[in-house]
């Protein structure tokens, strides 16, 4: 027998059993488990289904409470812009079309002015429904039932209990511009749906009137402000333009055609010296070029003048008859011909006519030239004079310039003020509204509040959802253990067994330690087959000493331990229970008979022999070594290490030696026997042991020294965990129960 056990921590049980067992491996964490969800809510659904249930009562009885109120709504529509009654074109129209304002025309219809006045035109200070303390909300109807209705008020004055219903109005309006178009719903909540409607009504037409009165106002206002704004800017203009002429005159500062005398004249200078500038610049021109020719070495005939000139042309005809006179000569006649000689003379006196009259052409063009200098430098010396002239009357004509300009500033404000009167007093009486009612409110027929199916639909609605949170809440905090896979992942142990509950396997049948051999074939019988196997597999089968126990008291122990020998009694091993809970003494309360007189403790004193302590059950052939008598100083004797020669010489002589050991936790001896057996089996009770309890008793095992074979849940009750055990082999238990009849 192996004494040198180990006890199997974190995470290490889940690496051995995905490599022994691949389809025990855990699932992907980042994977969500609907099927989990979906039995989880399964489990809370008594929760959810009470919560649901709570909503759904409480939104019945709020509707019960709640006043019917009904809705009666009215349409107004902006209409087109009005030109300013001011006269300055500066203003915008009462009604701007562009978006922003026109949202702000909400806030007047809600206005505390547009409500006073809707209660004073339907003298709602003397409806009964709207006198003090005649409240119909839900905390008035709470009260009323209660009999704690609000006692009757002193009745405040005409103006305070107006400002109280224009109150009330404001938070029974509602109003809501229509798309994007310049209509408006008026809409008004109220208990009485004659009242609904009268109010929505009056709010339109007070709405629609708002501007009109306004305009009226303003109109009125504007022509005697006009009226009297024109008699006195009148005078101020005659006075300026009174003004404006006596310094004209004073001055000579005189004028027939709207310029000065001194400007008309100027005006005449100045177009007489550009045309002389002109002419003498021509005529310069006309000289420099012909000037300009001789230079080059021209006769002259090609000037300008000299082409226009019939003389010159004469000579110039002649000249080539002459030419050609002299030319037929020579062919014929050689240089001495006498005719040829006076050929030449002629031609040579043609040529000096022509350079004569070219010469006079040439001068002249200088005379002309010198004529049109002299007229230029003549007019520039008269504009010159007329400028001087000139400039004396603009210095006089700054003083002139602001006084005309004042004058003609009273005269447009006279003008402007005098256009607007007119068009503000033919437009008194013709003023039109701003707004317009396009649909009157009807008498609604159907309530809007309270909606029973809607607030119970809402409840159930919201109830459920709660509900579903609170179930998962429950479900997250949930610490104790339901399957065997919250075995494996909570604790990081082997889940050996689910063991049931004698009632939800076995119906009529109490005792779960008689239950195995009175159903044999039963499938509670099969789970203590089945945990057998499983601890056989944990530690093998040539280890024999197992220690059942537990986090807490009362998780099932002693029942695992009857249940384990029972199975293997019948399965034909020898088998024995040994009672190690000197305080509860489970399995020695569980014999039936006379006890004999040494037990246990005894047995370890030396006082007997360990066979002359065991008590046989002779009808399941299964061995109890009981702690009779106080069984002083036992518990010393177990914490010393005492039970190791005995368990050794059990070993020996049975198949299978269990120790009921009483829990880990609270006693401090069961460590120790941890140690001296092969193996420890731990049982936590279904869905009643905490994880942290086990883990809290798993952490106080001598660590190295203590082989835990696994886990038990015990006490299952089937019925339950078949409908929500997903992730248990008993989650199926439905489809083989029958196997086991």
């Amino acid at each position: 027998m192996n004494n040198s056990l180990v006890v199997h921590r974190g995470s290490q049980l889940q690496t051995d059993l995905a490599q022994a067992f691949p389809a025990m491996a855990a699932p992907p964490e980042d994977r969500l488990d609907l099927r989990a969800i979906y039995f989880a809510l399964r489990r809370q659904l008594t929760v959810i289904l009470v919560v649901a249930a709570v909503f759904v009562v409480l939104a019945a009885l709020v509707t019960t409470l709640q006043t019917p109120r009904y809705t009666a709504s009215a349409r107004v529509v902006l209409n087109s812009l009005e030109e300013p009654t001011t006269p300055r074109g500066d203003e915008a129209g009462t009604l701007p079309p562009d978006s922003d304002q026109v949202d702000t025309e909400v806030e007047v219809i809600r206005s505390r002015e547009l409500a006073l006045g809707v209660a004073r035109a339907l003298k709602l200070d003397t409806n009964p429904n709207f006198a003090p303390g005649s409240g119909t909300g839900l905390r008035s109807r709470l009260k009323a039932l209660v009999g704690l209705g609000e006692e009757e008020a002193a009745s405040p004055a005409d103006e305070e209990r107006l400002q109280d219903i224009a109150e009330r109005l404001q938070a029974a309006l509602e109003v809501e511009r229509i798309g994007t178009t310049h209509a408006f719903s008026i809409a008004v909540t109220e208990a009485d749906p004659r009242d609904a409607q009268a109010i929505a009504n009056e709010y339109a037409t007070q709405y629609s009137q708002f501007y009109l009165n306004q305009k009226r106002a303003s109109g009125a206002q504007a022509a005697g402000f006009l009226s009297e704004r024109l008699e006195q800017l009148r005078q101020q203009a005659l006075d300026d333009m009174a003004r404006v002429q006596q310094y004209r005159i004073a001055n000579n500062l005189l004028s027939t055609t709207g310029a000065s005398l001194s400007e008309q004249e100027i005006s005449s200078y100045n177009q007489e010296v550009a045309s002389a500038r002109a002419s003498a610049a021509a005529d310069r021109a006309q000289l420099a070029t012909a000037r300009a020719q001789l230079r080059r070495g021209s006769a002259g005939d090609d000037v300008g003048e000299a082409l226009n000139s019939g003389v010159v042309s004469s000579l110039r005809s002649k000249r080539a008859e002459v030419a050609g006179r002299v030319a037929a000569l020579e062919a014929q006649f050689g240089p001495g011909y006498p005719a040829l000689q006076s050929a030449r003379s002629e031609l040579d006196m043609i040529d000096a006519q022509i350079a004569s009259e070219i010469k006079r052409i040439i001068s002249n063009l200088e005379a002309k030239v010198q004529v049109s200098s002299g007229r230029l430098s003549s007019l520039q010396g008269s504009l010159g004079s007329a400028k001087g002239a000139l400039a004396s009357n603009n210095r006089a004509m700054v003083a002139l310039t602001d006084l005309t300009r004042r004058a003609e500033a009273s005269q447009e404000l006279y003008d402007s003020y005098l256009a607007q009167y007119k068009k503000t007093v033919a437009s008194q009486g013709t003023e039109r509204p701003d707004a317009r009612v396009i649909s009157y409110a009807d008498l609604p027929e159907t309530q809007v509040s309270p909606r029973p199916l809607l607030n119970l639909g809402l409840a159930l609605v919201v109830g459920l959802g709660v509900g579903v949170v609170i179930g998962l809440a429950r479900e997250m905090l949930y610490t104790g253990l339901s399957t065997a896979s919250d075995v494996e992942h909570k604790l990081s142990l082997r889940c050996l067994e689910s063991v049931p509950q004698v009632g939800s396997i076995l119906p009529g049948e109490d005792n779960p330690i008689e239950a195995i051999a009175n159903a044999p074939m039963s499938g509670y019988a099969e789970a203590f087959r089945g945990l057998r196997a499983s601890i056989n597999h944990a530690l093998g089968n040539t280890r024999n000493l197992v220690l059942i126990t537990s986090a807490l008291p009362r998780e099932g122990k002693t029942t695992i331990s009857a249940g384990l020998a029972r199975v293997a009694a019948l399965a034909g091993e020898r088998a024995v229970v040994v009672d190690v809970d000197v305080r509860q003494r489970g399995a020695t309360r569980a014999l039936s008979g006379e006890l004999p007189q040494v037990g246990l403790l005894e047995v370890l004193r030396g006082e007997a022999t360990f066979e002359e302590a065991l008590v046989l059950d002779s009808r399941h052939g299964v061995c109890v070594l009981p702690i009779v008598g106080e069984a002083h100083g036992l518990e010393d004797l177990l914490g010393n290490g005492e039970m190791g020669p005995l368990l050794a010489r059990l070993g020996d002589a049975f198949d299978l030696v269990l120790l009921d050991a009483p829990p880990v936790l609270p006693i401090t001896y069961t460590r120790t026997l941890a140690m001296q057996v092969d193996g420890v089996v731990m049982v936590a009770r279904w869905r009643a042991t905490a994880d942290h309890a086990i883990r809290a008793a798993l952490r106080l095992l001598p660590e190295g020294r203590v082989r835990v074979a696994g886990a038990v849940l015990s006490q299952v009750d089937l019925r339950k965990q078949a409908k929500f055990g997903y992730g248990d082999a008993s989650f199926y238990y439905e489809q083989y129960r029958k196997y086991y009849a």
